[in-house]
């Protein structure tokens, strides 16, 4: 099953639109493009949706271009960007609403409850291409700190960052994610070494008392993480429930945002399967990354006969051998093309 180890390519750019500054001259294009993706990827752990990091970061890259002529220095001008967008962040959280999933929003359900009206947009975590939000700045390829990218950005990490007050969350996020120093994320929110300080440390008390889930990152090299993603989709792509259950956890759970719907437990699982969840028999999966995770497009047989249509971003939690958490988000209209995935399977020869 080697198409588990990579899947088709992930868009690294904002989907749908051309990341250029809109009017800006080329040596400004050429100062500020180098910034975009390490900027998406602060504004995502900032705001939970990959949609509105981009449109954060294209706002960012704006503001920047109407006053780019009053840099110089590259560690002047990065310093600069991180604050405009800090700024446009801590502007689009001033209503005070918060991302989700539907764990953090009701308890679960059980395979006979009835599908409810989906959920606005704005009420969902949403997940992210790794090749956006894991890019990384300067000194950013050193093992270590990669690793801290990518833990946070797993879905339970991004989840428990949006309890935290805005600020705190900027602080957090460019202290302990992107290396920023006590007096240069000072200086960046307009604060006192002091106040950074203590707010990093109520953050960090914030997300221990969370406790988000240590799901394991995708390892493509780890020969028994990747027999465990083949074994899910053989079994899946079979629809065969028994052999899909061996590789669950028994407190698995599923969740199909914009749905509030959740289940907790393999047999609840395995029931929701083989009754409401019926429709996904004969689905294929193509393999992607999401957040460190492994992820799948869900496609479901056509209702013309003739291949398969987008169902679902299916992203899998795992940990200890186990699947712990099945996340299909169903809004393929627009994250299907954020992942590079195709609008359509033919049918297979």
């Amino acid at each position: 099953m080697s198409e588990v180890l990579a899947g088709p390519p992930v868009a690294a750019g904002p989907p749908g639109e051309d990341s250029a500054v809109p009017g800006a001259s080329a040596q400004a294009v050429e100062l500020l493009e180098p910034f975009r993706r390490e900027l998406t990827g602060y504004c995502y752990r900032m705001l939970g949706s990959p949609f509105d990091a981009q449109d954060a970061v294209q706002e960012t890259m704006i503001r920047a271009w109407r006053g780019i002529d009053r840099f110089e220095g590259r560690a002047a001008l990065r310093s600069w960007l991180y604050r405009i967008a800090t700024n446009v962040c801590l502007t689009a959280l001033s209503a005070g609403e918060r991302r989700a999933r539907p764990m953090d929003l009701t308890g679960p359900s059980t395979a006979d409850t009835p599908v409810r009206a989906p959920l606005p947009e704005a009420t969902w975590i949403v997940p992210a291409p790794d090749g956006q939000v894991l890019a990384t700045g300067p000194g950013g390829a050193d093992p270590a700190d990669v690793a801290t990218r990518r833990e946070s950005v797993r879905l339970a990490f991004v989840v428990a960052l949006q309890h935290l007050p805005a600020r705190q969350r900027a602080v957090l996020i460019l202290r302990e994610v992107f290396g920023w120093s006590a007096s240069e994320t000072a200086q960046l929110l307009d604060s006192t070494v002091a106040s950074v300080n203590s707010a990093l440390q109520r953050a960090r008390a914030t997300i221990a008392a969370i406790d988000p889930s240590e799901a394991e990152p995708l390892r493509p090299a780890d020969a028994e993480q990747q027999a465990l993603l083949a074994r899910y989709v053989d079994a899946f792509e079979r629809y065969d429930m028994d052999a899909l259950v061996e590789l669950l956890h028994e407190g698995v759970t599923l969740s199909m945002p914009p749905l509030d719907l959740w289940l907790r437990g393999h047999g609840d699982v395995r029931a929701w399967m083989l009754g409401t969840g019926s429709g996904c028999r004969g689905s294929r999966l193509l393999p992607t990354t999401a957040n460190g995770h492994p992820a799948f497009g869900q496609y479901r047989p056509s209702a013309s006969g003739a291949g398969h249509d987008p169902w679902g971003l299916v992203v899998l939690e795992i940990a200890a051998g186990r699947v712990i958490g099945i996340n299909t988000f169903l809004d393929v209209e627009r994250l299907f093309p954020a992942f590079g995935l195709p609008a359509h399977l033919p049918p297979e020869v």
